[in-house]
């Protein structure tokens, strides 16, 4: 029997809104949103050629969501969309140099939110609560 007082689904969700909470609180936002940060820092890791569907998987995102985030993202000039010298149906989302100044930023403080989110849980209880979650994600997709 499934305890509504301790349900996953309500913990993950708890977690997910403090998680944003914490993001939109910091220093960098003043210039773009929490979600703009984590994509900015999912898009400065990236070597290669990046799409929106690249966004999308990374998030799970719809597409539409996808369309406005990048949309904002390349009007506050962070990145423009140009299309791919092999395909013009393919946009590619290149960084802008406005973008490349806010790299070391964003990236020390996703790093220092995932530090203080991980403080004081052991490595092994940190694997089983991804083996944990990635199977919670494959049960919603199925």
């Amino acid at each position: 029997m499934v305890s509504l007082t301790r349900s996953a689904a309500r913990y993950v969700s708890k977690l997910s809104n403090k998680l944003r909470r914490k993001l939109d609180m910091l220093s960098s936002r003043n210039e773009f949103s929490g979600s703009q940060g984590r994509a900015l820092h999912f898009l400065l890791a990236q070597t290669g050629d990046i799409f929106q569907k690249d966004i999308e998987e990374e998030y799970s995102i719809r597409p539409s969501t996808a369309t406005e985030l990048l949309k904002q993202m390349e009007k506050n000039g962070l990145l423009i969309r140009e299309p791919a010298p092999y395909d013009n149906r393919l946009k590619r989302i290149v960084l802008t140099d406005k973008a490349l100044v806010y790299k070391d930023q964003v990236v020390e403080e996703l790093t220092d939110l995932e530090e203080t989110l991980v403080r004081g849980i052991p490595e092994e209880k940190l694997e089983v609560f991804f083996e944990v979650i990635e199977k919670m994600m494959d049960n919603l997709s199925e």
